[in-house]
């Protein structure tokens, strides 16, 4: 998927929207596009035809998003002002516009059922819908940097909150960059000028160290309101930069309004004119609703801690790396949208076969969680990649995950059996292990929503899993239907004494 047309196409839309009293549903909108772009080629807006809107809500939606029928009015609605907006921005022409809009009239009917209708799942929404819907959205639930609570600073001790690591952009791309800053730039700094003076300096022959200098008396020095503009927020500028630099991803404007507010007792004050003034210094970049650290920042910010002794390391790029060692880096955990990018690049390097290889190769024998983040890739590739997944009908692990690949491009494949589906049921459930030791509550509360049937779970003892165990002790402990937990209970008995002879 194409990370930067998505997010451009979204912060038109919205900004579209507000001119017009029109509201978006930026979120909707967002998976319409991302799905398009995963499975139907489209690459930028005018791509949109209305065959990919029939596509997309009758077939796809249905195989991989978690929603109840009645749902499905929204989605459409969703669509119709996606269409509003190609028309408006003239993405597409008036003639397609009416097609899509008469292609969208004859969907509305029929989505309800589509999504209702079992025989239309993928194998990842008919078991994954146990783990919870934002796992099924990407197939397997890649880790990624939990949200910081932002009314509590973390310890900066490296023993008791080692900095996670960080991509870091090229020291020619963090040049180019110092060009832009308006702090660095010279001429006019009208209502700047106090930061300005604040701030800049002549630092010599490198620029990166000046810069480096310059985010050390940010975040160090007693700058009496000159950053912020009040001296109170000037204080917490260190813990807010941590926290985002942990985050490693733009966080909601509100949180940080609510943040800085709680935090400083500020009374009111201007958060746009506070987040204008960190941009002016180059330290944030704010996008519709969202602000995150720039690219200088990160740098900047780890020259800091690595002057102060602390472990900051630097995230690898895993588009360089190899099938095992992208499927490591994703289980590391990282922010979504940087895993998508890597994931992109990954697969733009290699034809689909040689992907489709790699992975397959990678997955081979490997845990349940490292083997669904590879064969969620391998999803993501055409039909070309037939061989090499037709090959892994022959291992016991992946032949599952390789009829599911088959039959959903209509591509001759064998049935499930029974054992197999028993096998494929424990392996994804398997997936969900440590966000269920995680959040078990949220676990039950999808269990209890469409958790397998208890003759699914009665016979899961027989299957030789090496996850079966921990997974029927799982639902032993998270069934919320006391009958079937202790039908869980007792097939984890069986599995366990079965293992033991």
């Amino acid at each position: 998927m194409s990370i930067e047309w998505v997010n451009q196409a979204i912060d038109d839309l919205r900004a579209w929207g507000r001119a017009r009293g029109v509201v978006v549903d930026a979120d909707e909108v967002r998976l319409l596009c991302d799905y398009a772009s995963d499975y139907l080629n489209v690459n930028e807006l005018g791509d949109f035809t209305p065959a990919t809107f029939d596509e997309l809500l009758l077939s796809i939606y249905p195989r991989k998003v978690i929603a109840p029928p009645e749902s499905a009015q929204e989605t459409v609605a969703a669509a119709r002002t996606l269409v509003d907006y190609l028309q408006q921005s003239g993405a597409v022409d008036a003639e397609t516009v009416a097609a899509m809009r008469e292609e969208l009239a004859g969907i509305e009917p029929k989505m309800p059922e589509a999504l209702a209708d079992t025989a239309n799942f993928g194998m990842a929404k008919s078991l994954f819908s146990s783990i919870g819907p934002e796992s099924l959205e990407q197939s397997v639930a890649i880790p990624s940097g939990e949200l910081p609570d932002l009314g509590e600073a973390p310890c900066d001790c490296p023993g008791c909150a080692p900095l996670p690591a960080v991509r870091l952009a090229e020291p020619g791309t963090l040049l180019a960059e110092l060009a832009n800053v308006p702090l660095l730039a010279g001429g006019d700094a009208g209502p700047y000028e106090e930061l300005r003076e604040e701030l800049w300096r002549d630092g010599g022959d490198d620029p990166l160290q000046t810069w480096a200098e310059i985010v050390a008396h940010v975040v160090e020095r007693d700058t009496c309101g000159t950053i912020t503009g009040a001296a109170e927020l000037d204080e917490e500028l260190y813990d807010l930069f941590d926290m985002l630099y942990r985050l490693r991803a733009p966080a909601p404007v509100t949180m940080i309004g609510d943040y800085l507010e709680e935090v400083a007792d500020a009374g009111g004050a201007d958060l746009g004119a506070v987040l204008d003034r960190l941009a002016w210094c180059g330290m944030v970049v704010v996008e519709g609703d969202s602000a995150g650290l720039s690219p200088l920042a990160v740098w900047g910010l780890r020259e800091h801690y690595l002057a102060l002794g602390l472990d900051a390391p630097q995230a690898a790029d895993l588009a360089e790396a190899d099938a095992t060692g992208l499927i490591e880096g994703l289980l590391d955990g990282m922010p979504t949208e940087l895993a998508e990018e890597d994931i992109s690049r990954w697969l733009a390097g290699r034809t689909p076969i040689t992907a489709a290889a790699e992975l397959l190769a990678a997955a081979s024998g490997a845990p349940a969680v490292a083997r669904g983040i590879a064969v969620t890739i391998v999803d993501r590739l055409g039909a070309e990649a037939e061989p090499e997944v037709r090959a892994c009908l022959e291992d016991q692990e992946l032949r599952p995950h390789a009829i599911h690949w088959l039959t959903a491009r209509g591509l001759a494949a064998p049935q499930l059996s029974q054992e197999e589906l028993l096998w494929v049921s424990i392996d994804m459930l398997a997936l969900a292990l440590p966000a269920a030791e995680e959040d078990p509550e949220i676990f039950a509360e999808n269990m209890s929503a469409s958790g397998p049937p208890a003759h699914l779970i009665e016979e899961m003892w027989r299957v030789d899993h090496p996850d079966v165990v921990d997974v029927l002790e799982l639902l032993g402990r998270s069934l919320p239907d006391g009958t079937v937990a202790k039908a869980a209970r007792k097939a984890a008995f069986k599995a366990r004494s079965r293992a033991i002879r």
